[in-house]
Order: structure tokens, then C-alpha cells, then sequence
């Protein structure tokens, strides 16, 4: 073979290496769950949190928080007595975690290591619900849904610094670890930008067309928010301008989002029973990479960003009771021992897992 041809024979090789590559960045990451955990308790639930660089997931169960260990699949501890819980923040550099307790308003402080209760810190403002650290601040951020305001806690002390007023209803909020805090305001369709040091809110953006948004997920990098909206929609907003980039469709009754910077994916976990993923392009224009088929009342998510596997939790319900006149229908009441927790893996990384036997 002459020099001429083999460079040439090269050129073309890589181009079709390159573009294998990006066929492969393009495909559906192939999402399936591999695992059902049986978990004890028939309360409902609410948050999930994963502890980035370990292996325990963190599950909000009616007056506990469960902690599962993900690699053997059991779980390993809880921290008992936090009435009407709804999310955990971890402080991973101060050894700590925080849980919102709603009914008893307050914030549970528990030590990460040991999962022991160290105190309560009284809100600032009705049912607690989305908690949140940002490590640049070393604050606490508790979102209370009631009382439409944001409680500011000096996490070294665990002090109240202040309130954050919001006139709205705050729900899933994020941080791009670089001093700026994002909330969606679920009943004025809109998402705010909190200063997390001066403790205000510096905008307040409209999500045209995305219907009370709940999860909400953020790629720090490119400067992205994806809003999950109860009209079946996940959107993607700029974090310097405010300006809606785009939506994609996603399934009924979504709750929880997420965003894995090593796939480029961001994840919507939805009620009727799947997870959607979604890429979002160089304009910021969302597509849909996957729609996943999970189990009815999948609605809350956790992601382990090193092995891109999302942990979802349910159960089986009764049937739904009649709605009275006038009245919103109830949430059917789950039927004893079926609480469980589902674990989805994309296809390559299920493979390998399978093949190195990290799972039971």
C-alpha cells in the first residue's frame, strides 16, 4: 500500500469513526429498569436525594427518610421522626444533611456519617417542602410552600440568617454552585433567580406556556434550566437572559427533574409512569432522546451522576375515591407492602455493570 493511500485510508476511517461517535450521542441512551427493592413502610413520599461520590440514596417515606445503600440494594439506616417530610439537602463538605419536615415545620439537621438527628430548626415560613444547599454560600435554603417565602439557614452554625419573600408557591429549586439559586413559582408559571449571599430575588422569569412547573433541573456549564410543567412539557430557559429556548413533550404528572452532565441528558419523571429524557441542542431546542416505560406514581427521581443510573420509587394503589362536588379528586391510598424502589441503567452501562457483577 502506498503512503498516499494509507494516509488517505486513515482520513476516511476517522471520518467514519466521527461519525459512529455522533450517531451514538444521537441514539436513545436505552434506559430499562434492572432492579425492584421491596422498601418497608406504606406512607406516601416525596423527595429523593443521592449522595454524589457514595452510594446512598436518601428517600423520603412519611415521618422517615430511608437510606439505601445502591450498591447492595438494602437498606442501611433511616432518620426517624421528620412528620410530613418532603426533601433532604446534603452538605457532604460540612458532614451534614437537612430535611424538610412540613407538618411540624421545621428543618431536621442529621449527621451524614452516623444519621443521627443533631437538631430542628424552626422555618421561617408554613410546610417546608423543597430543601436545597448551595455550597458557595454554605447556606440551606428552605422552600416553604404555605407560607410562599424561603428560609436562609448559615449552614456552619445552622443559624436562621432570614426570609426571602416570594408571594408565590416555590417549588423544586436548584443551584449552579457559582452564587446564583433557581425556584420554580409553581402557581404563577414562573421561575425566580435568588441571590443566595444578599438573600433576594434579583429576577423573576415568565414560562410562557409551561403550566405550573414543579421539577426543575440545571446544566451549570451552558447556563440552562429545564423546567418540568404540568402541561406535559419540559422547557429550557437561559440563565443569563430568562428567554424560553424551547420545550419538548413529556408524560402526565411530572414531579421531579434532573440533568447528568456526563450524558448531556436531562430526565423528567412523570406519575402516569414514564421517565422521559431529553437533550437539548447548540440553540438550547430540547429533543426527546427516550421515553422509558416505568410504573404508575413514579413521579419523584434521584440521578447518580458517575454511573448515570436514576433510582424512582412507587407502589400499588387502590382504587381512586369518588370526588365530592366541588372538591379536587383524592390520591388513591396505596396498598399495604408495595412500596419499592425502582433502578433504571442505560443500556452500556448495564451491560458493563452485569459483566463486573456490581449488583445482587
Amino acid at each position: 500500500m502506498s503512503k498516499a493511500l494509507s494516509i488517505e485510508l486513515l482520513a476516511i476511517l476517522a471520518t467514519l469513526g466521527f461519525a459512529l461517535g455522533s450517531a451514538r450521542s444521537a441514539a436513545s441512551p436505552g434506559y430499562h429498569i434492572t432492579h425492584e427493592v421491596s422498601l418497608p413502610g406504606d406512607e406516601g413520599w416525596d423527595y429523593l436525594a443521592f449522595e454524589q461520590g457514595g452510594h446512598r440514596l436518601f428517600v423520603s417515606h412519611g415521618t422517615r427518610v430511608l437510606v439505601v445503600d445502591t450498591d447492595t440494594l438494602k437498606v442501611v439506616g433511616e432518620v426517624a421522626d421528620t412528620p410530613g417530610v418532603h426533601g433532604i439537602a446534603l452538605a457532604p463538605d460540612l458532614g451534614r444533611g437537612y430535611i424538610s419536615a412540613g407538618r411540624s415545620n421545621t428543618i431536621v439537621v442529621f449527621d451524614l456519617k452516623t444519621l443521627a438527628r443533631l437538631q430542628e430548626i424552626t422555618a421561617t415560613g408554613e410546610n417546608p417542602d423543597a430543601i436545597l444547599y448551595d455550597v458557595a454560600s454554605h447556606r440551606v435554603f428552605s422552600f416553604n410552600g404555605r407560607g410562599r417565602n424561603v428560609t436562609a439557614i448559615d449552614a456552619t452554625t445552622n443559624t436562621v440568617l432570614g426570609t426571602i419573600a416570594l408571594d408565590a408557591k416555590p417549588e423544586f429549586a436548584v443551584s449552579d454552585g457559582h452564587g446564583h439559586v433557581y425556584v420554580n413559582l409553581e402557581d404563577r408559571h414562573e421561575v425566580a433567580a435568588i441571590d443566595p449571599k444578599l438573600l433576594s430575588v434579583t429576577s423573576v422569569w415568565p414560562l410562557t406556556g409551561c403550566e405550573n412547573p414543579s421539577g426543575l433541573a440545571i446544566d451549570p456549564v451552558r447556563g440552562r434550566l429545564y423546567p418540568a410543567c404540568a402541561n406535559k412539557l419540559m422547557a429550557v430557559v437561559d440563565t443569563s437572559s430568562g428567554k424560553l429556548l424551547g420545550t419538548a413533550p413529556i408524560g402526565a404528572g411530572v414531579d421531579a427533574a434532573a440533568f447528568d452532565p456526563g450524558t448531556g441528558l436531562a430526565y423528567a419523571s412523570c406519575g402516569e409512569g414514564v421517565l422521559t429524557a431529553v437533550r437539548a441542542g447548540k440553540s438550547g431546542r430540547p429533543q426527546v432522546m427516550q421515553t422509558v416505560q416505568t410504573q404508575r406514581g413514579a413521579r419523584t427521581m434521584a440521578l447518580d451522576l458517575a454511573t448515570h443510573r436514576v433510582f424512582l420509587v412507587t407502589a400499588n394503589f387502590a382504587p381512586a375515591p369518588a370526588a365530592a362536588p366541588g372538591h379536587p379528586q383524592s390520591r388513591p391510598a396505596t396498598l399495604p407492602g408495595t412500596f419499592r424502589l425502582l433502578v433504571l441503567e442505560p443500556q452500556h452501562a448495564a451491560t458493563t455493570m452485569s459483566s463486573q457483577g456490581a449488583h445482587p
